[in-house]
């Protein structure tokens, strides 16, 4: 008798005329940065190629049943009809974003930035101590109090004192605020290479990991061109690169000024970029750009920033996204001025180092 395996060519699991469609679509509306009519146009050109509407089912049936499953709604725009996504689909584009890039996350009630110390912490040890005055009640562990008590009484005259008391030890777990810095300048979709659409999807993901598994922890989101300026949750799908310059000092500053208002003791700072900042903002309002390679002045300016995030204890974690030899190497230069971290990976990946970074993150314990 012979084993071994056997080789069959591949199927595909049989799947409803509406979710095979709502996959792609949902992949779509991300690219076209939430445009309805862009993303349908796209949806027909791949129906055409491959098939993926039948007789009994097509491309009308499908924005029919959207509308029907309340995924998008009539809006009126300048005087004419339109058609936008509703907080449902915006929310499953994000929950789409984060099992793609993270996997298959559970949701916990509790953040998990485990610190080294014991007390009135979030998660269990499993080490049990005697409890003490200003232990909370619902610490009491009634199972090893009642052995407790059982050893020092006799089971023949049970009674509970204070000194049977027992209670399991807990962690604590550090809070943590995150600013998401993304570059959204204009060499962002330059050379043939989509790199807003990745980072929009990690923006996404990375809330959506936030909001379900560490919901005492804190995100802020911020873009940064010319300028920079906050982005809501709701936003981000329909986030876009403009004809912009790459400001990342105001990215930096704007990013400072968030966490210095928060509360938690720990505080960090994530950015996406391709790394080459291009413009100032001067202090009579306007700008100085400069795209030709390095500029000396904005770079500078850079490195005070990243000293500054340093001294305030803000670490900054830069996810490089272009492979210039010479970018990465002011990349370097800058991480060493904050003493902070980067990745130099390319889009490949990119969500995954961010998940990495975000969760091995041990946080100490704010006292």
């Amino acid at each position: 008798m012979r084993s071994g395996y056997t080789f069959t060519p591949y199927t595909a699991p049989e799947q409803e005329p509406f979710d095979k469609l709502f996959d792609v679509f949902k992949e779509l509306i991300v690219h076209t940065s939430g445009e309805f009519d862009e993303a349908i146009d796209w949806l027909k050109e791949l129906d055409r190629e491959y098939g993926l509407t039948t007789p009994d089912y097509g491309i009308d049936d499908f924005i029919e049943d959207l509308r029907k499953r309340g995924y998008i709604r009539s809006e009126e725009k300048l005087g004419e009809g339109g058609t936008a996504l509703t907080g449902k689909l915006e929310r499953l584009i994000r929950q789409t974003a984060l099992e793609q890039i993270f996997g298959d996350l559970r949701k916990s009630g509790t953040g998990q930035h485990t610190t080294s110390h014991t007390g009135q912490g979030d998660e269990h040890t499993g080490e049990f101590r005697e409890f003490r005055f200003g232990d909370p009640l619902e610490r009491i562990s009634m199972t090893e109090s009642l052995r407790k008590a059982q050893v020092s009484h006799g089971i023949d005259e049970l009674r509970l004192d204070e000194q049977d008391l027992v209670v399991e030890d807990t962690y604590h777990k550090a809070q943590m605020s995150t600013v998401l810095m993304i570059d959204i300048s204009h060499s962002m979709i330059l050379y043939g290479e989509d790199r807003i659409t990745p980072a929009k999807k990690v923006a996404m993901a990375l809330a959506e990991l936030i909001r379900t598994r560490y919901p005492k922890d804190t995100l802020d989101i911020i873009v940064f061109g010319n300028d920079a300026w906050p982005v809501a949750l709701k936003d981000l799908p329909y986030l876009q690169v403009g004809p912009y310059h790459t400001n990342t000092v105001a990215g930096l500053q704007l990013a400072m000024d968030i966490l210095r208002r928060k509360r938690n003791t720990n505080k960090q700072i994530f950015m996406i970029t391709d790394g080459k900042p291009s413009c100032l903002r001067n202090p009579d309002g306007t700008y100085y750009f400069n795209s030709n390679g390095l500029d000396r002045d904005i770079v500078e300016r850079c490195y005070a920033e990243a000293q500054r995030a340093r001294k305030l204890h803000i670490p900054i974690t830069t996810f490089m996204i272009a492979r210039d030899p010479y970018l990465q190497q002011f990349i370097h230069s800058f991480s060493e001025a904050n003493q902070g971290k980067a990745y130099y990976a390319g889009l490949k990946g990119l969500g995954q180092l961010v998940f990495k970074d975000y969760t091995q993150r041990r946080n100490k314990n704010a006292s």
